[in-house]
């Protein structure tokens, strides 16, 4: 089910793609959903490990330990829009505890195969900016990491409030650049140059060191967390806010007004 036909002339609701056009990789904006969709199918086997070398220890505690800071808990049904290999999923899951508790939603079908080896839970294959559910559907919506990959955050906001029930929550987790210039350096060096060389030799596959490079070229370019929080306020979210760990993790939250 798909939500109502946007207004073009409502400010609220005008494009907001989470970076330009990235024309070392792809020229136009019809070319990016097959271009990111062709890199994680290509480098979905690898993609844990890599994901491993870049997450600066925001592992698999981490992402239980945000979920439950953020309010889930038994009971609940959680949509991880996005789900990749289920990484986020796999924490929910073991909090949930219940068969259907947990659904992930993914474009890529090379990652879901990955993820149905590890997740013996419901997956689809879908974008954010379209979900094939009902209103009034989930108490939790989950996106990790993957905010850069979508084609208009107003468009997938407003689809994930949707989705969710009166009252329901939503996360969303992000690598953000560092605030100083020391830090942002490092940072590129980092992502730019050293984890793609370490991806290519540690799986062998050039699919992981492009991908890894792409990673890098989307958290450049990305729109500043000032602008994520105004889309998510704009799009219908109340009590939003974003938490920021080590300086880097951000943890964008909101509710569905009840």
């Amino acid at each position: 089910m798909k939500g109502e036909a946007r207004n073009p002339n409502d400010p609220a609701e005008s494009p907001t793609a989470p970076h330009p056009i990235l024309t070392k990789y792809y020229q136009s904006e019809k070319e990016r959903r097959p271009f990111v969709s062709a890199l994680f199918d290509d480098a979905a086997e690898h993609y844990d490990w890599v994901c491993a070398l870049g997450s600066f220890g925001s592992g698999q505690r981490y992402r239980r330990v945000v979920l439950l800071r953020s309010g889930l808990c038994a009971g609940m049904k959680l949509l991880d829009v996005a789900t990749g290999t289920g990484l986020v999923a796999r924490s929910a899951a073991r909090i949930l505890r219940e068969p259907g508790a947990v659904i992930g939603l993914d474009p890529s079908g090379g990652m879901l195969r990955e993820a149905r080896l590890a997740l013996p839970i419901p997956l689809v294959q879908g974008t954010v900016e379209e979900l094939p559910f009902a209103n009034d559907h989930f108490d939790f919506l989950s996106m990790g990491y993957a905010l850069r990959h979508m084609a208009d955050l107003g468009v997938a906001f407003r689809e994930c409030l949707r989705v969710l029930k009166p009252g329901g929550r939503v996360l969303i987790l992000e690598i953000t650049l560092p605030s100083s210039a020391i830090g942002q350096r490092v940072f590129r060096v980092y992502f730019e140059k050293v984890l793609p060389r370490i991806a290519r030799i540690s799986t062998g596959s050039a699919k992981a060191e492009l991908l890894m490079k792409y990673y890098w070229d989307t958290m450049a370019e990305c729109v500043p967390p000032d602008v994520i929080l105004g889309v998510l306020k704009s799009s219908g979210f109340i009590d939003v806010e974003r938490r920021v760990r080590g300086g880097l993790l951000s943890e964008y939250v909101g509710l569905k007004p009840a």
